[in-house]
């Protein structure tokens, strides 16, 4: 259900750089067709000792040239392939070779094989042909977690929870979600029959859809808050989203709202274009946006604000970030905070300051390749150093030596080039994402909590308490509900481990090894014992964020994403209730934005 939202630039004119690429699978291609037509090499039968094969005449490979390099790989895949004891599959020896490659560049330049680029392509195109709904594998079968607004499935009647016993004539025991994904989907205008149980229904129902072009939104929410604020959310950067984002903010201004709550918590990027066009909402004409830099001086390319903005700068703005803002978001984000155009608010940001493009190589295999650095308007690189190789524990400080460690690189105090400032002289630093004008710590969960939310516990609860139960919207989780979700899960047989049963297990295992099992085990029974009581308090410790929790999933399960947002978002997250404050007290406002 995870899908990766990537960051891609528009095309630069970049000849050399094509031709090297080219030239470059020009060779291997000529390479593969050179060993594979190839014959096994006869062996003596019984020889127990090494062949040793006659030396060519040495060669020194010339440093920096790629042609020479090429032939030298070429030569090891072709001896592999023909003298190896053993026969080697040629597909998987040459893209072991190709991720070998990639290995030593930063952790966003992948080989992208055809199931991953179509996925990359769905997320920029936002819109795909088929039903239209969230599915995940539970219990060895497919179930809906959430149908989308508009499609085909919700149409029809689909509900989050409905478990998928087939699709036509297919049972969908054992399917994983991108084989039954694939079975869904197909052209518009053509029909798929699925055959549904759902809680509280003896029978099972069938149902005949079908399919459409589904577009995936942008803007998933927006609307007014009590106090008259408005509120928007931007989950992606693709084709459509400022067109999205535009009209949502239309409406907004419409209804006379005193400020805008900006939400990018989660937007993990996309285009590039998109980006430069969603600033443009909000900032004057011609005002620089981002610039990227590639290896060479002339690589550079600046990107300014375009047109007359919809939400001009005389209006208030609050734009909110967390750890999984990325991206095109931390352009905006940066953008807005150097320009002094709004407020950030939230947690510093994930730090991806690069450019990727694809490359289509063939119809199998697309190249994403990180080309550049960005910098938006103050020259600041939001790149985070620990971010920019696959293996960042090899990574370390050349001025303090500290090896870098955690996602946000902290010292004493910052370098001078470190330290920048915005159009209106408020101190901002670059070296790792954006951080915030005001900060709001990201919410930490216990063992108890982190178990709760991975195995959704709580979704199968609401589906069927929600079957024998009508609630409205502005419902509140009772204590009885409570009681009845705790008897749940002892039901289900929730269980886990918490970091204390963990080093018992070690312990005990320690004291097994040693031979003082019997010495130690009154000793770890008492331990364990302690352990299970902890265990048990750990619901009661936790009654708060279950009842979030909770109430959180009955809405989406009745209500859909206006629920989710009106009920909880716009009334219970910390960022927002922060956002709203700063909004509606204009002297707190200026005076953060004045540094």
């Amino acid at each position: 259900m995870n899908q990766e939202v990537n960051y891609m630039t528009p095309e630069q004119k970049s000849n050399r750089f094509y031709g090297l690429i080219a030239l470059f699978v020009a060779l291997i291609a000529v390479g593969i067709i050179w060993f594979v037509g190839s014959s096994e090499a006869d062996q003596p039968a019984g020889v127990a000792q090494a062949q040793i094969e006659p030396k060519p005449p040495e060669t020194k490979p010339e440093e920096g040239n790629i042609y020479t390099y090429t032939k030298l790989f070429d030569a090891i895949a072709w001896n592999i392939n023909s003298r190896y004891m053993e026969d080697v599959n040629t597909k998987d020896l040459i893209y072991s070779g190709i991720r070998g490659m990639m290995e030593i560049l930063d952790p966003f330049s992948v080989m992208m094989e055809k199931k991953s680029y179509e996925r990359l392509m769905e997320s920029t195109h936002g819109k795909y042909e088929g039903l239209g709904m969230a599915i995940d594998s539970r219990d060895n079968y497919i179930v809906v977690m959430s149908p989308l607004e508009g499609t085909p499935a919700f149409q029809m009647g689909i509900q989050a929870g409905d478990k998928i016993i087939k699709i036509d004539d297919k049972s969908t025991f054992g399917l994983t979600t991108e084989d039954a994904a694939k079975l869904m989907r197909g052209p518009k205008g053509t029909t798929v029959v699925l055959t549904i149980q759902r809680e509280g229904i003896p029978s099972l129902i069938e149902y005949t859809l079908k399919r459409d072009v589904i577009q995936i939104h942008s803007v998933p929410f927006y609307g007014v808050t009590e106090e008259g604020l408005g509120y928007v959310r931007l989950s992606t950067f693709a084709e459509d989203s400022e067109k999205e984002l535009r009209q949502a903010i239309k409406e907004l201004k419409d209804k006379k709202v005193k400020g805008l709550i900006f939400d990018l918590r989660s937007n993990g990027g996309g285009l590039l274009d998109q980006a430069v066009k969603v600033a443009s909402i909000f900032l004057d004409e011609n005002r620089l946006v981002v610039y990227t830099q590639g290896r060479s001086p002339q690589d550079k390319f600046e990107y300014f604000s375009q047109g007359k903005p919809v939400y001009g700068e005389n209006l208030p703005l609050v734009i909110l970030v967390d750890g999984a803002t990325a991206s095109a978001s931390e352009i905006v984000s940066g953008a807005i905070q150097d320009w002094d155009r709004g407020l950030i608010v939230g947690s510093t940001t994930y730090g991806k300051g690069l450019v990727q493009r694809v490359f289509e190589i063939n119809s199998d295999v697309a190249l994403k390749l990180t080309t550049a650095k960005y910098y938006i308007p103050s020259g600041r690189c939001i790149q985070k150093p620990e971010k920019s190789s696959k293996h960042p524990q090899l990574i370390a400080s050349t001025k303090d030596e500290d090896i870098i460690t955690d996602s946000i690189i902290t010292k004493e105090e910052p370098t001078a080039e470190e330290v920048f400032h915005t159009i209106g002289g408020r101190v901002v630093y670059g070296g790792g994402g954006v951080n915030p004008d005001l900060t709001i710590e990201p919410e930490k969960y216990n063992t108890f909590e982190v178990n709760l939310l991975n195995r959704q516990m709580a979704f199968d609860f609401a589906v069927r308490y929600t079957a024998e139960n009508k609630l409205p919207m502005d419902f509140e989780v009772t204590d009885e509900m409570l009681q009845e979700f705790k008897a749940f899960l002892k039901e289900r047989k929730f269980d886990y481990k918490t970091p204390t049963e963990v080093y018992l297990d070690s312990l005990t295992q320690l004291a097994k090894k040693d031979g003082k099992e019997e010495f130690y085990k009154d000793a770890l029974q008492n331990l364990k014992q302690l352990a299970e009581k902890q265990k048990e308090e750990e619901f009661d410790n936790s009654k708060e964020m279950i009842k979030e929790h909770l109430k959180d999933v009955i809405l989406r399960k009745l209500y859909g994403e206006k629920g989710f947002y009106e009920g909880i978002v716009l009334k219970t997250h910390p960022a927002v209730l922060k956002a709203k404050e700063l909004l509606l007290d204009q002297k707190q406002y200026k005076k953060l934005l004045e540094g």
